[in-house]
């Protein structure tokens, strides 16, 4: 299956859609009986006042998420290919992209994170057009609005925000209007918001927005190890992905290099965002899913035991469904 979606070859847009559904079997198996849809945060009804909780069935939430993530999928191969951060262009980032986004049953259906993801793959091909562009200002400034946007759906993507500062880091050298640029697009959004709260008269509302960022981070956490246990195969192969990235890590473009880095700290960033939100939920992590899918896609592209690695994401594919149907 790995050396199938090696090649770009059309059929496996086909192929990926069919992928798609089979890794959702286990919920079209087990349907819920509702499931309430929320793509805003509170504090955007107010400017606009739309609320999906009643709007789908639970098969048809359920299926407009698997199309979505289907064409994220596609879009963020896309962007993986067009910079050339693995061997050559393939279809292993959209496949690892939709693997990764059906590990566990929240993450198959519709919720803020899901929608977010549009907003991340797009920011990442940003990102890695930053090196490449002589002057990034208008660039930083877009992935700034784009983080404010972001934030109105779902508020701890504003951790985001922090990635800016690491990109024009790794990328750029050091100019304090492209640092600025970036504060002041995500700053935008927020007036304009706060513009329309004191038009409504509900200013100290506007406030209470920005209580989670006195959030503690917690240092006590109930975890029921057992619902996690599929991510014992995503290890090993983000261990083997890391060995191999590091074998071939001096031998790569600089530019190459620096993607990765990025996309390390991006994971880092968007797991331990989960504190901006008192109430979050497992489909949280599904904004880990871009990152961590570009390293699970090196490894597949760069394996040479073609028994080994096909053995491996069988075995990989097994577990995840075997523990989405226990």
């Amino acid at each position: 299956m790995i050396n199938q979606f090696r090649k770009l070859n059309p059929i496996n847009l086909f192929l990926l859609l069919a992928y798609t559904f089979f890794m959702r079997m286990a919920i079209f198996y087990e349907m819920p009986s509702q499931l309430n849809f929320d793509f805003l945060e509170s504090y955007t009804h107010l400017l606009i006042n739309a609320n999906g909780e009643n709007t789908f069935s639970p098969v048809s939430n359920i299926f407009i998420a698997a199309l979505l993530v289907y064409v994220q999928a596609l879009i963020f191969n896309r962007v993986i290919n067009n910079h050339n951060l693995l061997a050559k262009p393939s279809f292993l980032p959209g496949l690892m992209f939709i693997t990764g986004a059906s590990l566990f049953m929240p993450f198959m259906v519709l919720s803020p994170a899901l929608i977010c993801n549009f907003l991340l793959i797009w920011i990442i091909d940003k990102f890695l057009k930053l090196g490449k562009s002589a002057n990034s200002i208008t660039t930083v400034y877009d992935i700034g609005i784009i983080i404010g946007l972001g934030t109105l759906v779902y508020f701890p993507f504003m951790a985001m925000f922090l990635m800016i500062f690491l990109a024009l880091l790794l990328f750029r050298s050091f100019d304090w209007r492209e640092w600025v640029a970036g504060l002041i697009g995500f700053i935008t959004i927020f007036f304009f918001l706060a513009v329309f709260y004191y038009w409504k008269d509900n200013l100290s509302s506007f406030y209470q927005i920005w209580k989670p960022l006195g959030n503690k981070f917690p240092s006590v956490f109930k975890i029921n190890y057992n619902d996690y246990l599929v991510l014992i195969p995503v290890g090993i192969i983000i261990i083997l992905a890391s060995l191999q990235l590091r074998e071939n890590f001096f031998r790569s473009f600089i530019s190459t290099r620096k993607g990765f880095q990025l996309l390390f700290f991006m994971f880092i960033v968007a797991g331990i965002s989960f504190y901006l939100k008192p109430n979050f939920r497992t489909w949280h992590f599904l904004l880990c899913v871009p990152p961590g899918a570009v390293l699970l896609a090196y490894y597949f592209s760069n394996a040479k035991k073609r028994w080994f690695y096909e053995t491996l994401f069988l075995l990989f594919v097994i577990s995840v469904q075997y523990f989405l149907f226990v």
